[in-house]
Order: C-alpha cells, then structure tokens, then sequence
C-alpha cells in the first residue's frame, strides 16, 4: 500500500489508506478531526461535510482518491480558511458562521451543526447579503433533527452582517 499526501486544514497530511476509502473515514479515523460526523453515509444529511478548494462536498461518498492535491477544510480549520480568503474571525477566533451558531443558540443535540457551518460558509463565501429564500435553499439538503432552522437561518443572517461590517 503506497503513502497517499492529501492538504488538510492548511497542513500536508500523509495517510496509507486504500485510495476507494471514503474521505470520511481518514479525517475522523486516521487524522482524528471531530468536526466531519458520520450521519447517514448516504450524503443525504449532510453531516459529513468539508470543503474541497472551498465548495461544500460529503465527505461520507468522497473516495480519497477524488481528493488529488485540492485542499480540504474541515470544520477545525475554518478560522484559517476564513482568514486566508480575507476575512478576520471573531474576537474569539471563531469563524463569524461558528460564533453567531453561538450566539444564536441555534446548535442543539450537535448532529448537523458541522454540516450546517461549513455550508453557510461557503454561501457566504461568495454571496454577503443572502435573502432568507437564498439562506433556505442553499441549506436545503443539511438535516437538523432539532428543528432549530430559524435560529440556524437568524446565526446566517447575523454571521453575514459581521463580515460585511468587517468589509467595510
């Protein structure tokens, strides 16, 4: 079995597990990351959710091999992230995403709240002033067993004024 490099979280990571092996299984199991949760391993919950070259992939049906040498965030890595693309972290050194998911008590049992942050990461990533329609569909598809949507949907909205205010 030959050594495979992969770029996590900003680092250069070596792991010898088969190529087909799901990118999952190497970042909680082989790299010891707490972020990615296995929930469905179907990539319908979206709890295993990273960042590959900043787009919001399921980790749980990735192959490592589909992995090259793009870069992989993990929930762990998104102030770094964040700061690499221009952005400044809360006063906490939390991704704004992260702190305003505080703030607004908006995570409850834990399930979805890697998958939740990650994808309103990326949305505002590219897109400071999302509508609530826009906020709800593009977090169609990360389940919240909770039900805590509108406090989740309120963390985006308030993440999205920080970092326009720190734009400005």
């Amino acid at each position: 079995m030959a050594k495979v490099d992969i770029h996590v979280d900003g680092r250069r990571r070596e792991t010898d597990a088969e190529r087909d092996t799901p990118l999952l299984y190497v970042l909680t199991d082989e790299l010891g990351l707490k972020g990615p949760r296995f929930g469905c391993g179907l990539a319908q919950c979206g709890s295993c959710s990273v960042l590959i070259d900043g787009i919001e992939t399921r980790a749980c049906v990735t192959p490592l091999s589909a992995v090259g040498d793009r870069q992989v965030t993990t929930l762990e890595g998104l102030p770094a992230w964040h700061r690499a693309h221009g952005g400044r972290t809360a006063p906490s050194g939390l991704h704004p995403v992260q702190q305003a998911m505080i703030d607004e008590q908006a995570i409850q049992c834990g399930y979805c709240f890697n998958g939740m942050i990650i994808n309103a990461a990326e949305l505002l990533s590219h897109n400071r002033r999302p509508t609530e329609p826009e906020i709800q569909e593009a977090m169609n598809g990360h389940i919240c067993r909770c039900g805590t949507y509108p406090r989740i949907v309120r963390a985006i909205q308030r993440a999205a004024q920080v970092m326009r205010e720190a734009k400005a």
